[in-house]
């Protein structure tokens, strides 16, 4: 049975779907069955991996309301391990949309829950908020993985995540669990970034992954292309380094015989 984790942080510009995009990517070069769902109306995550959102039919919001199923929604990728749960503009409306629906934090895990025995991780990248998509992929979730850009407000951002993680564990996921936070954007010549890591590192010890993710370029450069910075560079820093968080994420959990 597959391990499904969202990655959130309602502050934008944190490399939350960078990280998505490669760290599935990564995921699925160490042979790991792999499924990225693109819960974002910006749909980058779509974007990244070569597909024109505009030309996507069957999305994560017409399975979340019914209109179609994930078989019918899931499109291959170039990685024979990783495919992709696309999103699409359409998933704005939703917010408003399934404000009345009985059940409405429930929708997405409905869905995920139904394709977990097939693959050996589910990544989940949220919208930059906390809204009613991003409560769907967290009640989905078995963890959540924090993406946590390396700059001053950093640990503001991390307490208003928690808090809310802790809402939906107390009323919607009791069995959600932090899978860690990630720190991101790191450049070890700037004095405040050094600060930051220290002081995250500080206050959740336990919580950090051992991989930070620095600032490259070629991470910057590889959505353009379509293409995971694996693909793009593969010896690039952040190639490297994300490929180096899958392999911390598999040894935290044991999902292949």
């Amino acid at each position: 049975m597959g391990k499904i984790i969202s990655l959130a942080n309602q502050k934008g510009g944190v490399g939350k779907t960078t990280s998505a995009i490669n760290l599935a990517a990564s995921l699925a070069a160490l042979e790991f069955k792999t499924l990225l769902i693109d819960a974002d109306p910006q749909a980058n995550a779509t974007s990244g991996y070569g597909f024109n959102p505009q030309d996507i039919q069957n999305s994560i919001y017409e399975c979340m309301i019914g209109e179609a199923t994930a078989e019918e929604a899931i499109l291959k990728t170039d990685f024979d391990f990783l495919e992709l749960l696309p999103s699409h503009i359409n998933l704005v409306g939703a917010e408003i949309e399934l404000i009345n629906i009985e059940g409405r934090e429930e929708l997405m895990r409905k869905v995920v829950h139904s394709l977990r025995d097939q693959y050996d991780f589910i990544l989940i990248d949220c919208s930059p908020s906390l809204g009613l998509i991003t409560t769907n992929a967290l009640v989905a979730s078995d963890s959540v993985i924090i993406p946590v850009q390396c700059e001053f407000f950093a640990l503001e951002g991390i307490a208003k995540l928690l808090n809310t993680i802790k809402i939906i564990q107390q009323r919607l996921n009791p069995d959600l669990n932090i899978e860690g936070i990630l720190l991101t954007m790191y450049d070890s010549r700037i004095r405040l970034a050094n600060q930051v890591v220290e002081e995250v590192q500080q206050h959740f010890p336990q919580l950090v992954f051992e991989t930070i993710i620095p600032r490259n370029v070629k991470l910057s450069e590889s959505p353009s292309f379509g293409l995971p910075t694996i693909m793009h560079d593969a010896e690039s820093k952040g190639a490297i380094s994300y490929m180096n968080l899958a392999k911390e994420i598999v040894e935290r959990n044991t999902v292949k015989e």
